[in-house]
């Protein structure tokens, strides 16, 4: 394998950039590059585990998915794409690159879809961040923390986690992963918390001034300039905080030998839109409210990408027949529409939003409500499942980056102005 990688990095090297090849060199290079894919994925399937425990130490050391990514570059050459390979391509616009993030896709595919790895994995990114752990003594004194893409603020119990990327209507991208992580280890780790809320903030953009807007998705801009990461975004968004909303933070205490996460209920409240990775954020959620001119829409097939684990939770929220039409003909669901509640629990006029979501935040301080919900949530969605899905989303998701439509599509998008048409 170690000689197979070796021998496509060395034909890529004399080849020229891929904009610049004839059909004839892209043809070569994928060849190369597809049977050296192919032994990857072979050894992966049968040494995962002999992989993964000589990176951690039989399972002792906790590395996150960039740690694995880079150990395994070094322990195991030509497994992994090494670090200075995607230093080479930082600022290249996706279709400008080699691709070798599906590469990262199998490695993770493998290590995930193996029993002992893929759960210990699971567990470490279920950890608070580093980042996390540095800020919390100022959280936990001052109750505030600007994040800069994420306002966070501790009000009589509730973390409010306000979504402030105003410049792009809350288009999802690497730093926003890594401030909402970050926000919800805070809400978490906080013994002042009791229950967490996610809005979106005040926007400036000219059709939305003064207004509310919960979520556009995923920053196709950022995408097309090479700036959304297979690790840093894709991955770590569903392994991170996006599973620690639904299972909470996994923590070293021998006082919580009665549990090994600290989980608390959360709830959305939803303004204007929730679009493709917005929408996916709600079905984790306790309790979702809107107001009745917002909608909800999940354009995964047209993007051309996988939306998260929309596709593995979806269908138990509205039956497998409306997950398809959502999905795969990008069915939008207005808000006041009798489809939506199967997704939101509460629909309110605009002016009276602010009152209810109030409300239900003071119904979810109840005290049994927290051992309650890590019953439905462990009885809805086992974690052995989720493993299994999230496998074969890392290496899926991974070629759908690279893939000719969507590269065709986020350049087309990146060359318009104003806001997506979704």
């Amino acid at each position: 394998m170690a000689r197979a990688a070796a021998h496509t990095d060395d034909l890529l090297a004399v080849l020229p950039a891929p904009e610049h090849r004839s059909i004839a060199q892209h043809i070569a290079a994928t060849a190369a590059k597809d049977g050296t894919r192919a032994l990857r994925r072979a050894f992966l399937a049968r040494h995962a585990d002999a992989v993964y425990d000589e990176l951690t130490a039989c399972r002792t050391r906790a590395l996150r998915l960039a740690e694995l990514s880079r150990a395994a570059a070094s322990a195991f050459p030509g497994l992994v794409p090494g670090p200075e390979q995607f230093v080479l391509e930082r600022g290249r616009p996706q279709a400008h690159k080699e691709g070798h993030e599906i590469d990262q896709g199998i490695f993770f595919a493998g290590i995930l879809g193996a029993e002992q790895s893929g759960r210990h994995l699971l567990d470490v990114l279920l950890r608070p961040t580093p980042r996390a752990l540095a800020l919390l003594p100022e959280f936990t004194a001052t109750g505030l923390i600007e994040l800069g893409s994420v306002r966070l603020e501790r009000v009589a119990g509730t973390a409010r986690l306000t979504l402030c990327r105003d410049d792009c209507l809350n288009a999802e991208d690497n730093r926003q992963v890594d401030d909402m992580e970050t926000a919800v280890d805070l809400a978490l780790l906080d013994p002042a918390v009791r229950v967490g809320l996610v809005r979106g903030g005040v926007m400036t953009h000219p059709r939305y001034r003064g207004r509310r807007v919960f979520s556009a998705g995923i920053n196709l801009k950022a995408l097309n300039a090479g700036d959304i990461s297979l690790v840093d975004f894709l991955l770590r968004r569903e392994l991170g905080y996006i599973h620690k909303l639904l299972r909470g933070i996994r923590v070293e205490d021998d006082a919580a030998w009665h549990s090994p996460t600290i989980d608390k209920p959360w709830v959305a409240a939803v303004d204007t839109f929730a679009i493709g990775g917005g929408m996916q954020l709600l079905l984790v959620f306790d309790h979702v409210l809107a107001a009745s001119d917002a909608y909800l829409s999940l354009p995964a097939a047209r993007e051309g990408i996988i939306p998260g684990a929309a596709n593995f939770r979806l269908t138990r929220h509205v039956g497998p027949r409306m997950a398809r039409q959502i999905i795969l003909e990008g069915r939008r669901i207005p808000a006041q529409g009798p489809e939506a509640r199967l997704l939101v629990d509460e629909v309110h006029d605009p002016e009276r939003l602010d009152r209810a979501v109030e409300d239900c935040l003071d119904r979810l301080k109840q005290p049994a409500v927290g051992a309650n919900r890590r019953m439905l949530n462990l009885a809805e969605e086992s974690p052995d499942r989720f493993r299994h899905y999230m496998a074969e989303f890392a290496l899926q998701q991974a070629l759908r980056m690279y893939s000719a439509d969507v590269l065709d599509k986020v350049d087309r998008f990146s060359a318009r102005q104003g806001v997506p048409s979704r």
